[in-house]
């Protein structure tokens, strides 16, 4: 089966054929460092790396480019109050990134350009941009002329009939204030030496507008054109709408073939976001006791990428269950390769579950990434094999091809492997209850058996008898 995504330009779910054989190109937009990243703004991140995984998964060499915004309105009236340099002001942000990158398991880009390092790239294009009429200077800045550019709005769809342009509809902000107004959008920001974030250029000191910098960066690391651009459904107007404007008039070419788009994070009904003071950190979230690979479990199967889906704590809690649940099943299946028979007389029922989990895995991301529906074959054969180990109907063979089915999972969803590596140790508290529990069963005392398992309960250890013996976990 082929590949199949969604792509915003088309408003269709589309084959992806790569546009050099074997290989992708993809481009993800960044933070904006002026403050710690949230949990909404990590969701996109975690829906770009499942599409990333998968595509490496289907045998795709992919490089990807992820931005630094290191430089733009908000982060110089911070830097500015702070006292602060660029450079010194952003530097701990950029940090926190990182590290909740890691956290989430999330794989690195292959190159992080920032902002800053790209001001000579960023000055060629908008030269290159004025050399063909599609930008005028006024004021010291640079504009892009939108009216020069007919397709401007396909991305979104806009109908931009009557477009004004000139002095009274040009946007110096690097974001607007409202998503449907549609103005000549700047380039380059007059500025005076000395400034905070100020270059020396043709047209004057200045700076680049947001828009500007992903073009350039892009299309320095990827080429003019390329096969992927993600980022937040925030991004589509007016980031990535300027963008292909501003690409594509300079250089004459499709700038992007594909554009991946994933929704938004709900908090208390609307939109996780900083300037609405509504949002949580992946920091915060663990100082309060969660663990990070439930974090990126819950947002990665929580719901489709491209529905929005409503964040409760309760949540996480739930996630976590669901995640040690499967990471038992990874223990139980390596346990069981090693310690028990073949199962004689025909195939393995285990074996024969997990190819067609497998097979049902990688035909729901094939459609569109779709993880919820992928993740409930995995669970199904979860079901499926604890039932067959319990009953003695699965040998080493099944248990075998069940543990490559979660590893081949496991190469998407980034977690189980990882939680099932956590050593568990028992408190002396808990080995002296599970040790009276177990003479409890030896004497047959059913009723103490209960009721210590129920404490053990109580205090986070699930304790399942099986054939086998008793079997402990976390919860």
């Amino acid at each position: 089966m082929t590949f199949r995504l969604f792509d915003t330009l088309s408003g269709a779910v589309e084959v992806v054929e790569p546009l050099n054989p074997g290989r992708i190109g993809m481009y993800t937009c960044g933070p904006t460092v002026h403050d710690q990243a949230h949990i909404g703004n990590l969701r996109t991140y975690l829906a770009e790396d499942l599409l990333r995984r998968h595509l490496e998964a289907r045998g795709l060499q992919v490089t990807q480019i992820m931005n630094i915004t290191d430089v733009d309105d908000k982060i110089i009236a911070k830097a500015s109050a702070a006292g602060s340099g660029l450079a010194e002001f952003t530097a701990p942000f950029v940090e926190a990134f990182f590290r909740d990158l890691e956290r989430l398991n999330i794989q690195p880009a292959h190159f992080y350009p920032r902002a800053t390092g790209y001001i000579g790239p960023m000055i060629e294009l908008v030269q290159r941009l004025l050399d063909s009429g599609h930008a005028y200077q006024s004021d010291g800045s640079v504009y892009f002329r939108i009216s020069s550019f007919p397709d401007y709005g396909r991305l979104t769809h806009l109908d931009t009939a009557g477009l004004k342009t000139g002095a009274s509809g040009r946007i110096d902000s690097d974001e607007y204030e409202a998503k449907e107004t549609v103005r000549d959008f700047v380039l380059w920001k007059a500025g005076r030496r000395g400034d905070l974030a100020a270059w020396d250029s043709p047209f004057g000191w200045g700076r680049p507008g947001w828009h500007l910098e992903c073009s350039a960066m892009a299309m320095d690391q990827l080429g003019e054109s390329f096969d992927l651009h993600c980022g937040g459904v925030d991004n589509k107007f007016p980031h990535h709408e300027n963008e292909i404007a501003q690409s594509e008039a300079a250089t004459g070419r499709t700038f992007v073939k594909h554009w991946f788009h994933p929704e938004h994070l709900l908090i208390a009904g609307g939109k996780m976001a900083k300037s609405q003071g509504n949002f949580v950190t992946l920091s915060a979230l663990m100082e309060r006791g969660h663990d990070p690979l439930a974090v990126r479990f819950l947002l990665l199967t929580g719901a489709h990428y491209r529905h929005k889906l409503q964040f409760k704590e309760s949540l996480l809690e739930e996630a976590a269950k669901d995640l040690e649940r499967l990471a038992s099943f990874w223990k139980r299946c390596a346990q069981a390769e090693a310690d028990l028979p073949t199962v004689p007389g025909g195939p393995d029922p285990l074996a024969v579950a997990s190819a067609r989990a497998a097979e049902l895995f990688e035909e729901a991301l094939d459609d569109d990434l779709n993880l919820p529906d992928a993740i409930g074959t995995i669970f199904e054969l979860l079901r499926e094999g604890n039932r067959l180990l319990d009953k003695g109907l699965a040998g080493r063979e099944g248990a075998a091809s069940a543990l490559t089915t979660l590893r081949q999972a496991d190469t998407r969803l980034g977690v189980i492997e990882r939680r099932a590596a956590v050593e568990e140790v028992l408190t002396s508290i808990e080995a002296a209850l599970l040790k009276q529990r177990e003479q409890a069963r030896r004497d047959r005392d059913y009723a103490a058996s209960d009721r210590l398992r129920d404490e053990l309960l109580g205090i986070g250890i699930q304790v399942e008898d099986t054939k086998d013996g008793t079997r402990w976990h976390r919860v």
